[in-house]
């Protein structure tokens, strides 16, 4: 520990025992108020200290030292107003060397403080909400040492039990609040695990509220923390042992890296750093918590944020053990059906649910790539995220509907509502058993045309998928998906044994390898660049060109799937292509590899076909050039269109305008269609535009003869490419391009419906 950092742990010592003393006094809160800003003051060497309170919904001035006292409760900021409000709003910390060039500052004349150049906040965070500000400001121009925020951060967490029980905030700032909840309401989420949902709200965890904060006895605080993490550690490798998905899949990586954040020493470290400031085991947990939340919100890559969430699961974990409320929902147990809510869970903490109750989950936060989706994917979970205001929405046994088709929950829905879900469920499990009648039936139109329906996959697990939907096999496999999930670059022999299974797996059925696409809005911690983040990321430094550049990732890959395909056909994809020489170069790292394995006498494939993913328009300019030299072709329409239309996919204001039934999009994709006639190559369609039926219709019409999509979406489409007429479906699109209706979506539906077209 550095000078500066002990320097620091005293002072935040001293502060906390004299707080102690202030606490115990018998003096007005006022009073207290008064007392604490001149002992931070003090302790801190700080020109000015103030204290900020959230009341009737504004911040309010409650005691200071160095501004002007006559400023106290007559200045008042709302929520976002000025450098304290921000912080409040987004319970975040703020250390400027200058507060005036911050695009937030705001000058309060009857406070004087016009003389003070520097200036660092911390919230003051009562049940995850920030329930006031801790100010320090000092005449000198200076940034504060981060021993410095420490303390503070430390010394706000003593505030926040003094004003509580002094009843200073508003009372909402402590619990959920708000008005009775009673009334029905929708709200739209994003769906991270598909499927229907009906169960009664569970809470994950009682709220624990940390009712002694400074500490007696350091030593015995410690000794507290180190029991805890060893039990912990004990449920985490117990938990880890009896998980049962099958065998093997990403899952199993997940808890590996869950249970290195267990073990990690740098976390430990920080809690007894925080319990040698003065505070309980249980305040020093939540101290470090709290700075672990300020982080993820300032974080903007989704697979950090996701690392953050394990280490916030893992805390709640602690804590519960070190104040003795162990109890969970899942240790409780689940008595009926439930929808369980949460901000976020660790994998961990999803596998100790009975599964047979557990029929759904709501996260405030989740992502795609987060470590409970992958585990939820593999128990069959639907799993609705990002709904920031759930837990303050929904009360403990409310009847909740999950609808991950509609993007909605619906909460406390009338009796009316409930009958017409249920009846959707019914129908729901009748068209999924009579999507799963044709599971030997080939998919061919009422004229005669076989289609080609695949999936796409990303883990070992959705192989299994093929047998159970029978498809024609794996369209795309997304590699990237073992490098998201990895805490480190997984190894040539990781990567090996994966394709090698997911090869077995298929049989005789194909499985087209997609290489790693990652970069952009995929970015690896491990492989992180240098310099600004990417305004545009779906644009940027991603797929092929990181590959391309970082050539030692791509021969590893390259390698691994040589190896995995001894004996049997590989079929490896390159995405990201934007011209020809980027697919040259590639290809030539994989016939490098080739040839080194050859040397070493290894057995080789039998066969490698290479494609190539039109993503990016400008290929289409040359396939004359490119299309010699491929097998196949896949067009992956989710970046496609975006590109073609300047329509960001996740922007929620261009949603209406990226509709893949656009004259624009449908067009385009005819003339590729035409441009690879000359040339003997497969050409597919990757994404989700194929697995819907309507869309799927309008690609068959333009000359798209392979689809390759979700396997949830092998029987709908199957079933509507036997209730189709090709050669009429082909003529009425070919009418649609020439004279592009108003509305070319509702057009091709109309004709669809009195075509007796199977539209689910």
């Amino acid at each position: 520990m550095s000078q500066a950092q002990i320097n620091a742990t005293l002072a935040a010592r001293n502060i906390l025992t004299r707080l102690h003393d202030v606490m115990a006094a018998r003096t007005n809160a006022q009073a207290k108020l008064n007392q604490v800003v001149d002992i931070i003051g003090d302790s801190l060497n700080s020109e000015v200290c103030s204290i900020y309170l959230l009341r009737e919904g504004v911040l309010e001035l409650f005691a200071t030292r160095g501004l002007n006292q006559e400023a106290v409760h007559v200045t008042k900021l709302a929520l976002g107003q000025g450098l304290t409000g921000t912080i409040a709003k987004n319970v975040e910390t703020l250390n400027l060397a200058e507060a005036t060039a911050h695009p937030d500052f705001q000058y309060r004349p009857e406070t004087g403080e016009e003389k003070f150049h520097s200036f660092a906040g911390v919230p003051i965070v009562r049940m995850e909400r920030a329930v006031g500000v801790l100010c320090i400001q000092h005449v000198e121009p200076r940034r504060y040492l981060e021993v410095e925020i420490e303390a503070m951060q430390t010394v706000a967490m003593v505030l926040s039990e003094l004003i509580a029980n002094a009843g200073l905030v508003d009372a909402q700032g402590a619990s959920d609040g708000g008005a009775e909840l009673t009334h029905s309401q929708r709200e739209i989420g994003f769906p991270l695990v598909a499927g229907l949902a009906s169960g009664k709200a569970v809470f994950h965890q009682p709220r624990i509220t940390i009712e002694h904060v400074v500490a007696e006895d350091v030593e015995a605080e410690r000794q507290r923390v180190y029991s805890a993490f060893i039990k912990m550690r004990e449920q985490i490798d117990k938990m880890a042992s009896q998980a049962e998905f099958g065998t093997g899949g990403e899952h199993d990586e997940v808890l590996e890296t869950y249970k290195m954040f267990a073990y990690d020493e740098g976390w430990s470290r920080r809690i007894n750093e925080a319990i040698d400031s003065g505070l309980t085991a249980e305040a020093a947990i939540e101290r470090v918590q709290q700075r672990t939340r300020m982080r993820m919100r300032q974080i903007d890559d989704p697979l950090l944020a996701d690392r953050m969430h394990d280490l916030e699961d893992l805390s709640n974990r602690l804590l519960r053990i070190v104040s003795g409320q162990i109890g969970t929902a899942a240790q409780m147990g689940l008595r009926q059906d439930t929808i369980l809510i949460a901000r976020n869970l660790g994998p961990a903490e999803l596998l100790e649910y009975d599964r047979r109750r557990l029929k759904g989950v709501i996260l405030e936060e989740g992502s795609l790539t987060a470590h409970v989706t992958i585990v939820a994917r593999a128990m069959g979970i639907p799993v609705m995220g990002r709904m920031r205001n759930i837990l303050h929405q929904v009360r403990q046994d409310d009847h909740l509907l999950i609808d991950t088709n509609e993007n909605s929950v619906l909460i406390r829905p009338a009796p009316q509502v409930i009958e017409a879900f249920e009846a959707k469920f019914v129908r729901s499990r009748e068209k999924q058993a009579a999507y799963a009648a044709l599971r030997d039936v080939e998919p061919r139109t009422k004229d005669g045309t076989r289609i080609d329906v695949l999936i796409n996959a990303g883990l070992r697990d959705d192989i299994a998928h093929l047998a159970v939907t029978g498809a024609d096999g794996v369209g795309l496999f997304r590699t990237e998906f073992q490098f998201l999930v990895s805490a480190t670059l997984p190894q040539r022999e990781r990567q090996l044994r994966l394709y090698r299974d997911v090869l077995d797996a298929a049989g005789e059925k194909p499985v087209v390898f997609r290489t790693v696409d990652i970069g952009g809005d995929k970015s690896l911690p491990y492989l992180r660049e240098d310099g600004p983040g990417e305004e545009n990321p779906a644009m940027g430094w991603r797929a092929v060109r990181v590959a391309l550049e970082r050539d030692g990732l791509l021969k590893v890959q390259a390698r691994a799937l040589i190896e995995a395909a001894a004996g049997k056909t590989l079929n490896v994809m390159f995405p990201m292509i934007a011209e020809p020489w980027e697919f040259d170069a590639a290809r030539q790292v994989f016939e490098d590899q080739l040839n080194f394995l050859k040397g070493r006498k290894k057995i080789l494939p039998d066969r490698i076909r290479y494609g190539a993913m039109l993503e990016v328009p400008a290929l289409a300019e040359t396939l004359d050039l490119l299309g010699p030299k491929i097998d196949f072709l896949s067009i992956g329409t989710n970046d496609l269109t975006q590109f073609l239309l300047a329509a960001d996919r996740a922007h929620p204001k261009l949603a209406q305008r990226y509709d893949w039934i656009s004259p624009a999009i449908l067009r385009f994709i005819r003339r590729v269609v035409k441009s690879v006639e000359p040339y003997d190559i497969d050409l597919t369609v990757c994404g989700e535009m194929g697995g819907r039926q309507l869309e799927a219709l309008a690609l068959l019409a333009v000359g798209i003869r392979r689809l390759s999509i979700t396997p949830a979406a092998v029987g709908p489409i199957k079933a509507m490419v036997r209730s189709i007429d090709l050669k009429a479906a082909s003529s009425r699109m070919e009418e649609m391009l020439a004279h592009p209706p108003a509305n070319m979506r509702e057009t091709l539906q109309d004709w669809a419906m009195d075509q007796g077209v199977e539209l689910g």
